[in-house]
């Protein structure tokens, strides 16, 4: 019976991932996970995930197999379903959406096998090492904290059943010294990547909420994705408007503000954390910035100073994605494009038309593998 259920559950997920798969485009492209990401589940309404089965009529009413019937005569009780007649109907419809758990590991994987990415390649992953300490063995001294129960119990119990003091009718099992078993621990090093993603947000007045959310959304999946090729990845979030400032996550995916923009000042505080926080030369580091490009024009030469000299030779990724906006002047990533190669390895740059391009986007962005 065990074996069956498990059987079961393995095809129902088959099912689910099928169903997820075939609908990935519209959960990113309208942000269905926002707002419902936990810490390990995220909860998506799948649809039709109906099982064919039979359904049963009552017995003595004519029709097929029961007696004389004449050709397009309706089998069963009632009115046509077709034009809507009949009594009132007391069974549920079909086509509901049914909410099912999926981690966001396996999220991940999905989202990686249909956008085709690769998977990430770290840069200095042998540069950091760390101690990690193995109870992988037993050994007869050690500390009372450490005592297995188990082994010295079944020591103690061989011992009295050896010597012939074990007692069925009075099961009493006593250890002595000798039996006594304690966990013991190997040191090993093992190598570790670090990793850091750092989103950058425009919340400008510029920026309407349509635009907001598009980047709300694809950073959730941007990060989805990260997340899975990287153990304990940080994150770090900045918005801006004429000044930039650190926020948390929350703070991130709900802003609304408005004002001026100076992309500098975004830059200027993430070349911050990175020389504080997240040297270079133990970091894996990913930068995503959004925008609707319509920057301060006397900015634009600091911001592409600091970009060229304090961010993307340091970064792993330097990602700008442009999500165009009815009140922008979109000019920033003309710029960004007249200053950097389009072959460039380490910037890429993305335009964000509306909602049906995030897919797109995330797969020119994550797609090298860096």
């Amino acid at each position: 019976m065990a074996m069956k259920i498990e059987r079961d559950q393995r095809r129902f997920k088959q099912i689910v991932g099928g169903k997820i798969r075939e609908n990935l485009r519209k959960y990113i492209t309208h942000g269905e996970m926002i707002g419902r990401k936990g810490r390990d589940l995220v909860s998506i309404p799948v649809p039709s995930l109906d099982v064919p089965h039979f359904r049963f009529g009552k017995n003595g009413n004519g029709g097929v197999g029961q007696g004389d019937g004449e050709e397009g005569e309706t089998i069963g009780q009632g009115g046509d379903p077709q034009n809507g007649q009949g009594p009132a109907g007391s069974e549920p419809g079909a086509g509901h959406l049914l909410e099912v758990d999926i981690s966001l590991k396996e999220l991940a994987q999905i989202l990686g096998d249909e956008l085709e990415l690769p998977r990430i390649e770290p840069k200095g992953a042998a540069n950091i090492v760390q101690k990690k300490t193995r109870y992988n063995s037993i050994r007869r001294t050690g500390s009372e904290s450490l005592r297995h129960f188990r082994r010295t119990y079944t020591q103690a119990l061989k011992r009295q059943i050896a010597a012939g003091t074990y007692q069925p009718d009075n099961p009493i099992v006593v250890p002595v010294k000798e039996d006594k078993r304690y966990r013991s621990w190997t040191t090993i090093e093992e190598p570790e990547v670090n990793a850091v993603a750092i989103y950058m947000m425009d919340v400008s007045g510029s920026m309407t909420d349509k635009q907001k959310h598009i980047v709300r959304t694809e950073a959730f999946w941007i990060d989805t994705w990260l997340s899975s090729q990287y153990d304990g990845i940080e994150q770090r979030y900045i918005i801006h408007d004429a000044v930039a400032k650190k926020v948390d996550e929350h703070a991130f995916y709900h802003t609304r503000e408005s004002g001026g923009t100076r992309i500098s000042s975004a830059y200027k505080v993430c070349a911050s954390l990175i020389d504080q926080v997240f040297p270079p030369s133990q970091w894996n580091i990913y930068c995503f910035q959004f925008s609707d490009g319509d920057n301060w024009g006397e900015d634009n030469s600091e911001s592409l100073e600091l970009l060229r000299e304090k961010l993307v030779p340091h970064v792993n990724l330097f990602c700008y994605g442009q999500v165009e906006s009815p009140y922008g002047s979109g000019e920033f990533i003309r710029s960004l494009e007249s200053a950097f190669s389009e072959d460039h390895e380490t910037l890429i740059l993305s335009e964000i038309e509306d909602q049906n391009a995030i897919y797109d986007s995330i797969k020119k962005f994550l797609g090298k593998g860096k």
